[in-house]
């Protein structure tokens, strides 16, 4: 399982290119970039975190959705999901007219909570992410269609027509370093970088408490993990699942770790520079080239992603104290 074909990556785009955004890109080359960037030839940074929903995600929600039967629409979607995904399936429900039901963990940050709702979506709060998964089966066993967070070829076909359209924005990317949660971005990503610029080089990140594709990796086969511990909510999958870990593993050269402090640092220095207000999954890939990349980048043009970035407020002061 390799993943999509160029041609079928192409088809996606064409079908997304009404309702996603062509999210910028940003050359890192100001002064004050000059003291955090590592030393190579260049940083492109990707802004996904302006798509649709807040992320990357509603371009493979979408793409699912819109695969549906008429009988499948008519009797709605359901998800369960903490983060990104929750809100790119509620956007994506709303667009093509189908009914989305939600399933979260109360302790889900309260601004993802009512995005979904404002989205139109139902959202059902449980204890926690074993009972809205529960929830979430049960719904689907009485007739809603699960959209599956990362595993399933829609998602990865979206996070394809990212890696295409990150190719045609910035032809001198030969490094391309994208964060993996449960490995729908990074497979997608690859299978599209490696097909229109096969000498690219293409970098996962994991956080050291979340790193379930890099054990894959080195197991040869997916891993569930005992635990996760990371202050990154959007990379906190406990597993890889068998196709996305498939198409990564055909297409990424390799994956590095990163502490929750690299990410935190990150999100100080995103603020500081662009004002921007990142979650810790959003700044992984400048975490990754400041900390465990950043005495193998001499001479490389190195692209990096801002993936989504759905936090509240609170949440964001809170971890900021310990930066």
């Amino acid at each position: 399982m390799t993943g999509p074909n160029l041609s079928q990556i192409k088809a996606a785009d064409a079908t997304l290119d009404q309702v996603t955004l062509r999210t910028p890109v940003l050359p890192l080359s100001a002064t004050r970039w000059d003291d955090v960037l590592p030393d190579c030839a260049g940083v492109t940074l990707k802004l996904e975190l302006f798509q649709q929903a807040g992320s990357f995600k509603a371009r493979g929600a979408y793409l699912g959705i819109s695969q549906l039967t008429d009988a499948q629409r008519a009797a709605g979607v359901v998800a369960a999901s903490g983060g990104n995904h929750a809100l790119a399936v509620s956007w994506a429900a709303r667009a093509a007219g189908v009914d989305a039901l939600i399933t979260m963990p109360r302790a889900t940050d309260p601004v993802r909570i009512t995005g979904c709702e404002a989205l139109g979506a139902t959202v059902q709060l449980y204890d926690d992410m074993v009972a809205a998964f529960a929830a979430m089966e049960q719904a689907a066993a009485a007739g809603r269609v699960l959209m599956h967070p990362f595993d399933a070829p829609h998602m990865v076909l979206g996070a394809a027509t990212c890696g295409l359209e990150y190719c045609e924005q910035a032809a001198d990317i030969d490094t391309f370093v994208i964060p993996i949660g449960g490995g729908g971005l990074v497979s997608g990503m690859a299978a599209a970088i490696k097909q229109i610029r096969p000498d690219a080089q293409v970098i996962g990140v994991e956080p050291h408490g979340a790193d379930s594709m890099a054990r894959s990796f080195e197991a040869g086969s997916p891993v569930r993990l005992d635990r996760v511990d990371t202050i990154a909510d959007s990379l906190g999958a406990p597993l890889a699942l068998p196709y996305s870990f498939a198409v990564a593993h055909a297409h990424v050269d390799r994956i590095v770790r990163i502490t929750d402090q690299d990410m935190l640092t990150a999100m100080e220095i995103y603020q500081k520079n662009l004002s921007i207000i990142a979650e810790p999954a959003c700044a992984a890939s400048l975490a990754a080239i400041r900390g465990p990349l950043q005495d193998v980048l001499a001479g490389r043009q190195v692209g990096i992603i801002a993936c989504g970035s759905n936090i509240g407020l609170p949440r964001y002061q809170e971890l900021m104290q310990h930066v």
